[in-house]
């Protein structure tokens, strides 16, 4: 065998292990099946509605923190149609308005739209968890690229929801977000007794 063939044949073997380790191990390899039995049950209806808190934080492709947010959301349903509206503040100072809007089918699959999301998400409800697959576009301040979105959503047994989402460009990781969600009313207390 020839040493170019024999390059080949390991940048093959290189690729098709890369790709069996993200099947089968870490976070790409969740399926919504393996939490269908699981409780609680997340249901988009009452866990996203009305007036939610959140924070969190975006890591960057060397896993630092580039980025810190807390937001306030609010959510109003029509039957299995929603609308999360989402008010970020950064760090930095800047500020983002996002709005998304939900559809679930009867089977518990997602439709999910917003302004900078390119055609529509997809994903569905399973047991306490939430998925959604989708490709975002970046503002141009960002540089306008279009990543693909692996967004996972946690129930936990308090009604606090944790997010973690992946972004990847070429199939490789270009950030990272983990926040918690949970009913704004559920704060009050928490801050009165701070006082």
């Amino acid at each position: 065998m020839t040493p170019a063939m024999t390059a080949l044949l390991t940048l093959c073997a290189a690729i098709i292990a890369v790709l069996a380790l993200r099947r089968f191990f870490g976070f790409s390899a969740q399926r919504p099946i393996d939490y269908s039995a699981q409780t609680p049950r997340f249901d988009l209806r009452s866990n996203l509605a009305g007036p939610i808190e959140c924070e969190g934080v975006i890591y960057g492709p060397t896993g630092r923190v580039t980025s810190r947010f807390v937001a306030k959301m609010h959510g109003t349903w029509e039957g299995n149609r929603g609308v999360l509206r989402e008010h970020f503040t950064y760090d930095s100072g800047s500020e983002q308005l996002r709005e998304w809007r939900l559809t679930i089918g009867a089977d518990g699959r997602i439709i999910a739209e917003a302004d900078d999301v390119v055609g529509a998400g997809t994903g569905e409800v399973s047991g306490p968890t939430v998925f959604l697959n989708y490709s975002i576009k970046l503002p141009a301040s960002a540089g306008g690229h279009v990543l693909a979105v692996q967004d996972w959503m946690y129930l936990t047994q308090n009604g606090t929801i944790i997010n973690r989402s992946q972004f990847r460009k070429f199939g490789f990781k270009v950030a990272e977000l983990v926040a918690t969600l949970r009913p704004a009313a559920a704060t009050a207390p928490m801050l009165e007794a701070a006082e």
